[in-house]
């Protein structure tokens, strides 16, 4: 049913198409008994133990809404009506933005990716604050990705994220920190130790004034150096975050294509294998101890299970959920109770972090990376 819908929705722009996806979505979410019998038959299908807890959250299986989707918090019972075990909103700004002009989101069908450069387009924290306070209904977690202002000076960018936490954060259930988009300027020099330190410690600080508990997660690129991804890990550890969120989109190219000449991030299957290497990386360096959100190129049950095995606790969804549709949830929870009980796991908790502990099942082959970045 859905490859009918998006060869009609492909006909549109895809800006155009994300705006009818977005208002179909909204409209659901006014169905309450519908969005509830909805996810009760989506989480019927799970007849295994597919609960995980991160950073004191508790879901009911691993596989979560990346922000970037629902940026303006329009859509959010609508989305967990489909099933998804947490959504996470975003990026807000302090202030509304237009965002990058106009195109700024292309699909590659042919790579199963998509680039954007939208810019951090939303109406404002306040107006995504007003959303997120008339819903009514609760029954998962749902994360505030916050970011700086386009035109708001990189040394002043602190300012905008603490806005953010005062208007935000008491609405959601957790808050993550955006300074990896590729497509506001300047932005990822903030993953620099010393900018990220004193960023992350700022927003920390508020956040626990004005929510306290709230766990804070830093979302990070996937193209920082090894190095640099346990630079990150160790400023994580000692701000006090509850986790990272691994990845954003890539600048690589790591294909020809024609729209591949297009500035902006690239999401999508090409991301898979460099956000699983920033996955295995931060885990090997916390030890496990630093919990993770593993984003980028999910598409199959099998791409659930590779990041959890590599360290992620939860998984998000974003350019897959375009491309694959709304009973996505479903088919990713149905195929991951087999892999999981192929290997020998009782449980998805068990999973969690498996490739450090022994080596990948033979039956799980492996795939090559597409470029070598972690």
């Amino acid at each position: 049913m859905y490859r009918l819908a998006r060869a009609l929705l492909f006909l549109f722009s895809a800006e155009r198409a994300h705006r009818l996806g977005m208002t179909a979505l909204r409209w659901l979410g006014h169905l309450a008994g519908t969005c509830r019998g909805m996810r009760a038959r989506t989480l019927a299908a799970v007849t295994y133990d597919a609960s995980v807890k991160v950073a004191g959250l508790e879901l009911a299986h691993p596989v979560a809404l990346a922000a970037g989707l629902d940026k303006e918090a329009e859509a959010v019972d609508g989305l967990l009506a489909l099933g998804f075990a947490a959504v996470e909103v975003g990026t807000l700004t302090p202030r509304p933005q237009p965002g990058n002009p106009k195109p700024r989101l292309f699909r590659i069908p042919e790579h199963r990716a998509l680039i954007n450069r939208m810019g951090f387009n939303n109406h404002g924290a306040a107006n995504a604050a007003e959303h997120l306070r008339a819903r009514t209904w609760h029954p998962a977690p749902v994360g505030v990705n916050i970011g700086k202002n386009k035109d708001t000076p990189l040394e002043q960018a602190v300012d905008d994220y603490v806005a953010c936490v005062d208007t935000l954060a008491p609405l959601g259930d957790y808050v993550v920190v955006n300074a990896s988009s590729p497509n506001t300027p300047g932005l990822r020099k903030l993953q620099e130790p010393e900018q990220l330190t004193a960023l992350l410690r700022a927003v920390k600080a508020r956040l626990d004034q004005v929510a306290p508990g709230k766990p804070l997660f830093l979302k990070i690129a996937p193209d920082l150096t090894p190095e640099a991804v346990d630079e990150v890990v160790d400023v994580v550890r000692a701000c006090g975050l509850a986790g990272i969120i691994a990845t954003n989109t890539t600048i690589a190219r790591p294909f020809e294509h024609p729209v591949a000449k297009e500035t902006g991030g690239l999401s999508g299957a090409p991301v898979r294998e460099p956000a699983n290497a920033v996955i295995r990386r931060a885990y090997a360096r916390s030890g496990g101890a630093l919990p993770i959100i593993g984003v980028g190129g999910v598409f199959t049950a099998e791409d659930v299970y590779e990041k959890l095995r590599a360290g992620a606790s939860v998984v998000q969804v974003y350019t897959g959920f375009i491309y694959e549709g709304p009973g996505m949830v479903r088919r990713l929870l149905e195929g991951l109770g087999p892999l999981l009980a192929r290997d020998g796991f009782r449980s998805v908790h068990e999973a969690i972090g498996a490739d450090h502990r022994v080596a990948p099942p033979a039956a799980l082959p492996q795939r090559e990376p597409l470029h070598p970045q972690a």
